[in-house]
Order: structure tokens, then sequence, then C-alpha cells
């Protein structure tokens, strides 16, 4: 029962620290691959929270994006960010890992309605790579 806590804690934190809130994901992975002994479990229950914090974090964008431009025009340093991204394109998602970064490029593909199939497909293959 003790292992069922850790992984869903281990979860837990990864899907925070791929929001906005200021954790990283690595700390208890660590703790965890080194008290378990095992390396594919851990590694693939810090990827799934992860990814659905990432995906948390592209629907709220999304559905922010939509508000905002439903009562007022966005800002100009919005427009920006969505033209940077639509210039590097979707692999730019790859990078969705990276502190405080990834969580401005998920925001942006959720501001600007990217695919959300294709945005599962570049955040998880970068965060599972990582």
């Amino acid at each position: 029962m003790a292992v069922i806590y850790t992984y869903g804690a281990l979860f837990f934190w990864s899907f925070l620290a791929a929001t906005v809130v200021p954790l990283s994901s690595e700390p208890p992975l660590v703790f965890l691959m080194s008290t378990e002994g095992l390396v594919v479990l851990p590694v693939l229950v810090r990827t799934a929270g992860n990814v659905l914090g990432a995906c948390t974090t592209y629907w709220i964008a999304r559905r922010a994006a939509r508000l905002l431009a439903e009562t007022r025009e966005a800002p100009k340093r919005h427009e920006r960010a969505a033209r940077l991204f639509k210039r590097y394109g979707q692999p730019v998602l790859l990078l969705s890992w990276v502190p405080l970064l990834g969580d401005g490029l998920v925001a942006i593909a959720g501001a600007a309605r990217l695919r959300f199939s294709r945005f599962c497909f570049w955040v998880t293959l970068g965060k599972g790579l990582r």
C-alpha cells in the first residue's frame, strides 16, 4: 500500500511541476529510483504526471485566450508570442520540460489553439526524452 502512495505522490508532484507551480520533479524521481531500485516505472509515472500537468496548463490557456478574445483585443505581446511559436513550429514543444520557458510554450500552444493531439505528441515526446 505504501508503494501506491509513493507513486501517487510522485505523480502528483510531477503534475504540479508541469503547471505554473515552481517545483522540479527530478528530486522525488531520483529518490524513488534509489529507494525502489527501479527506473522504468518511476520515469513513466513522472512523465504521465508531467504530461497531464502540461495538458491542464494548455486547456486553461486555451479557455483564457477565448475569454479574452471575446471581451477585448489581445495585447501586442500575446500576438508576438504566438508569432514566435508559429515561426519555430510545434517541435518547440520538445522544450516543454524547461522550467518557466516550458510553461510559457505550453500556454502559447493552448492560446494559439494548437490541435490537442499534436500538442500531446510533442509534449509527451519532449518530457519523455528528458
